[in-house]
C-alpha cells in the first residue's frame, strides 16, 4: 500500500496538480520512537533509508471489526511486517518480510491503549504493536540490527479501500482454494479481487505454500506486484481526476511517522525510491526455522544474521533467478540466503527449506520453478492439510470442494 501511495504522490507532484498539499491533512501520524534510525535531517541524499511497513490487525473501528471478525479481541498485532531498505547510493533496495510468528526479545514499551508499561520480554515479534508502531519499529531494530528510520501502517479497511479504489487487484491461484480461517475461497485460475476478498487474500496463511507465514508473504508479494501493474496499466497515472481520487483514498488509508507526515516528505521518499533500478529491487523473506521451544513458532537461522549484515552493508541481493528449484515445494527466486518454515500440517516432518527472494516489483510463487518478479504468476496453493471443516483436517483444495457443496460462495462472487 505504501508503494502504491508513493507512486501516486510522485505522479501527482509531477503533474503539478493544485490541492496536493490538502492530502497532508488526511495522514495520521505517530512518532517513530527508538528504531535505531539515523538522526533526522531535511534530506535523504547519500543516506540509507529504512522504512518498516506494517499491516495492523487492529479492530478499533466498526469497519475493521466487521472485516477482521473476532470483534471481542482487544489485542493489536502486526499481521504483516516488511522492512524496506534503500542503499545509500540507491544502487539497490531490499524488501524483507518478517514472519509474524518469529520469537524475539521485545523492548520495554507503553501500551498504546491503556498507557501501562509493557516490560521487556520474549514474545512473538508482531505482538510489539501493542505498544504502537514505534514499539514495533524498536522491536524489529532490536532483532535485526537494521536501522528503522520511518514506518507506514495500514489497517484492514485501508487494504479494502485501496483495492477498491483501483477497481480491484488481479490475482491467480494454481488450484481451487478455501481457507476456512481467512475465508478466502477461489476456484483455480485468475480473479480480480475487490472489497473483503482482497483482504482475505493478503491475510491468508493457511492457503498457500506450506500453510505458514512463508507462503503468505509469497502471496502478499504477488498481490502488491499485481496492484502496481494494474495501477500503471489502467492509465490512472495520466488521468488527473482519477489520480487525485486515488491519492485521496491512499493518504486516508495509512498512518506514518511524523518524519513522513506530509505529502512533500512522501513525494521526496518516492523520488529516492525511484532512483533504484527496477532489476535491483529484491523481495526476500527473513530465514527462519521452528523454535526448539515451540514447533508452532519461529526463530531466525544463522542465515538470517548473514542477510541482516548484507542489508546493513547496502549489499544488493539481486542475481539471475535459476530456471528450476532444487528444493521440493520451494517458492520464489533464490538468493544465497535460505529460509525454512515449519509445516503445521505435518508435524512429524522436518521443516521445508525454501529460498525466497525475487528481484523487481513482486514475487510469483511456483511449485515447479521460479519466475522473475516482473512476470505475473499464480500463488501456489498448499498441498498440506492446513484447514478444517467440521473438525476434519483437509487440504485447501479439498475444502473448496466440500465448501462448494455446502453452498459457501466464492470470495469474488461474495464481493
Amino acid at each position: 500500500m505504501l508503494a502504491v501511495l508513493l507512486v501516486l504522490l510522485l505522479a501527482l507532484a509531477g503533474a503539478g496538480l493544485w490541492g496536493v498539499r490538502h492530502l497532508s491533512g488526511n495522514l495520521r501520524t505517530a512518532p517513530v520512537g527508538d528504531g535505531g534510525g539515523r538522526p533526522a535531517t531535511d534530506s535523504w541524499e547519500n543516506r540509507p533509508v529504512g522504512v518498516l511497513v506494517i499491516g495492523s490487525d487492529a479492530r478499533e473501528s466498526e469497519a475493521d471489526c466487521k472485516l477482521g471478525g473476532a470483534c471481542t479481541s482487544t489485542d493489536t498485532n502486526g499481521d504483516v511486517m516488511l522492512l524496506v531498505h534503500l542503499a545509500a547510493d540507491r544502487s539497490n533496495a531490499t524488501v524483507m518480510s518478517i514472519p509474524r510468528d518469529t520469537m524475539a526479545e521485545l523492548p520495554t514499551c507503553t501500551d498504546a491503549k491503556t498507557g501501562t508499561t509493557i516490560p521487556a520480554h520474549r514474545g512473538m515479534i508482531n505482538s510489539a504493536l501493542k505498544g504502537g508502531p514505534s514499539c514495533q519499529a524498536s522491536a524489529v531494530h532490536r532483532l535485526t540490527g537494521i536501522p528503522v528510520d520511518h514506518f507506514a501502517m495500514v489497517d484492514f479497511e485501508g487494504v479494502v479501500t485501496m483495492s477498491d479504489a483501483i477497481g480491484g487487484v488481479p490475482v491467480c491461484v494454481d488450484a481451487d482454494v478455501y481457507d476456512t480461517y481467512s475465508h478466502l475461497k477461489l476456484s483455480k485460475g485468475e480473479h480480480t479481487l475487490v472489497g473483503p476478498a482482497a483482504l482475505q487474500f493478503v491475510r491468508s496463511r493457511h492457503a498457500f505454500g506450506d500453510g505458514s507465514d512463508h507462503g503468505r508473504t509469497q502471496a502478499q508479494h504477488l498481490f502488491l506486484s499485481s496492484m502496481i501493474r494494474e495501477l500503471k496499466s489502467a492509465g490512472t497515472l495520466s488521468d488527473p481526476v482519477a489520480l487525485y481520487r486515488l491519492a485521496d483514498a491512499a493518504t486516508k488509508a495509512v498512518t506514518v511517522d511524523t518524519g513522513l507526515g506530509s505529502v512533500d516528505k512522501l513525494v521526496g521518499l518516492a523520488a529516492e525510491g525511484g532512483k533504484v533500478p527496477a532489476d535491483r529491487i529484491t523481495f526476500t523473506t527473513m530465514p527462519t526455522t521452528a523454535d526448539p521451544k515451540d514447533p508452532n513458532r519461529l526463530v531466525p537461522t544463522p542465515a538470517a544474521k548473514t542477510l541482516w549484515a548484507k542489508i546493513i552493508a547496502d549489499e544488493s541481493l539481486s542475481r539471475p533467478a535459476p530456471t528450476a528449484s532444487s528444493t521440493p515445494g520451494a517458492t520464489g527466486a533464490s538468493t544465497s540466503s535460505g529460509a525454512s518454515s515449519p509445516s503445521p500440517s505435518t508435524p512429524s516432518e522436518s521443516s521445508n527449506s525454501t529460498e525466497d527472494s525475487t528481484s523487481g516489483s513482486g514475487s510469483s510463487p511456483s511449485p515447479s520453478g521460479t519466475r522473475r518478479a516482473t512476470t505475473p504468476g499464480c500463488a501456489a496453493v498448499s498441498p498440506f492439510k492446513t484447514v478444517k471443516i467440521d473438525g476434519v483436517p483437509m487440504t485447501p483444495s479439498r475444502a473448496y470442494e466440500v465448501g462448494t457443496k455446502k453452498g459457501i460462495p466464492d470470495s469474488d462472487a461474495a464481493s
